[in-house]
């Protein structure tokens, strides 16, 4: 949108570049704050885990804080503070440098959790990890398949925000103008993301299956070793029975899928010892529900992009009540597919090499981990509610007239 004014001169640009800047700072404000419970637990409940990994594990969150969160929060303040206080060219400059800076936060947070999914780089010294190939580690196996799906997820989830934002605005007839511009740059923005998210679903998938067999075994509901294996588009699972009923598949094409060979041998979960197996129902209804909303993501984008070439979107009142609705369900895919990435790799926290049982602090009590978790996900839920009490009355506040530089300064 900064690019467009700057380019056209087009003071609409200007007033959405203000607009859409508060619900950010605000959510910039909030994700920080939330971050934090995870230094806390390090020290805390996970005490052996500290201990095994410490000299792997710190060396990308020290790189985040470094080379990119100082970057996102500096620039953040100009963007938010700054736009009659430094020269235009600057404050272009900052929100690229803030889009940059969260994204390489995003990289190094990917490569700590995915060093735990699949470990490279490092060799054991007296029973605990120590990094032997910083690049290894870094670039390990998952990284890269984890790090593009997940970015392409963000970018999805943001562009479903502008969508549900802007259509809510053109049904209330609230400035029409800015409202069919964000929705016309959010509905591209989704088009391109969703379709990407199938192919970087595709790589992660691809990984998944070659490097943590059980996590795929169990997303996939397969018990038995199978060639021509079926893809379960849903079913319900019984891992007591070992069996999947009511199963909707497809016949096939999960063995082309993995291997471009539908003859193909895909293993199951009975080739795993059991006390290896994820909790294979937390794996199962988690990622399916997810796979099934990103199908249901790029249809509503890809409808939309119709009615946009037939000049009918923004008076078709069923899709911007649907982009309404829509709005939260990609945070909600996010979380099933994190759930499922996290349940299926279990039972380890670092994947064949430390079990999460062995992780955690001996010293303190479960009652303490217990009470300090139900206190943290009290904050959690308080933040939650704060962020869209404040979303809401950002946005009511732009749309009632208020887009100057003195409405983004109040945040």
């Amino acid at each position: 949108m900064q690019r467009r004014y700057y380019r056209t001169r087009d003071k609409i640009y200007l007033q959405m570049s203000r607009f859409w800047v508060r619900p950010l700072a605000v959510t910039f404000v909030v994700g920080v704050v939330s971050g934090v419970v995870m230094e806390f637990q390090f020290g805390t409940n996970w005490a052996q885990y500290s201990k095994y990994v410490g000299d792997i594990f710190g060396a990308p969150l020290a790189a985040e804080g470094v080379l990119a969160f100082f970057l996102e929060s500096a620039f953040i303040g100009v963007l938010v503070w700054g736009e009659k206080r430094v020269s235009p060219a600057i404050y272009r400059l900052s929100s690229l440098l803030v889009a940059l800076g969260a994204t390489l936060s995003a990289f190094w947070i990917i490569v700590a959790n995915s060093w735990m999914q699949t470990p490279a780089g490092y060799q054991i010294v007296g029973g605990r990890a120590e990094l032997t190939s910083f690049v290894e580690a870094v670039f390990n196996p998952s990284t890269l398949p984890r790090y593009l799906h997940t970015i392409d997820a963000a970018i999805i989830t943001g562009s479903f925000f502008v969508l549900g934002i802007s259509a809510w605005m053109l049904l209330r007839n609230r400035e029409l103008e800015m409202a069919r511009k964000s929705l016309r740059i959010g509905l591209i923005a989704a088009v391109i993301a969703c379709l990407a998210q199938f192919g970087t679903g595709h790589y992660h998938t691809l990984q998944v299956a070659s490097t943590q067999p059980e996590k795929f075994a169990a997303m996939e509901g397969l018990f038995q070793t199978e060639r021509s294996a079926s893809f379960m588009l849903f079913g319900q699972v019984e891992p007591e029975n070992r069996i999947v009923r009511n199963q909707i598949a497809i016949p096939g094409l999960l063995s082309w899928l993995v291997t471009m060979d539908v003859n193909s041998e895909i293993r199951g979960l009975n080739s795993f010892p059991v006390n290896e197996w994820p909790p294979v129902k937390a794996t199962f209804y988690t990622f399916h529900p997810m796979v099934i909303l990103g199908i249901l993501f790029f249809l509503l984008s890809l409808w939309g992009l119709v009615l946009l070439k037939k000049n009918t979107l923004y008076s078709s009142r069923w899709f911007l009540r649907l982009a309404m609705i829509a709005m939260p369900l990609p945070f909600i895919a996010n979380e099933l597919g994190w759930i499922a990435a996290e349940a299926g790799r279990q039972p380890w926290i670092v994947y064949r090499l430390l079990r999460t049982a062995d992780a955690v602090s001996v010293n303190v009590p479960a009652a303490q981990v217990a009470a300090s978790l139900v206190m943290f996900s009290v904050i959690a839920l308080l933040l939650l509610g704060l962020w869209v009490f404040l979303i809401a009355r950002e946005v009511k506040q732009a749309v009632a007239g208020d887009s100057s530089e003195k409405g983004v300064a109040s945040i």
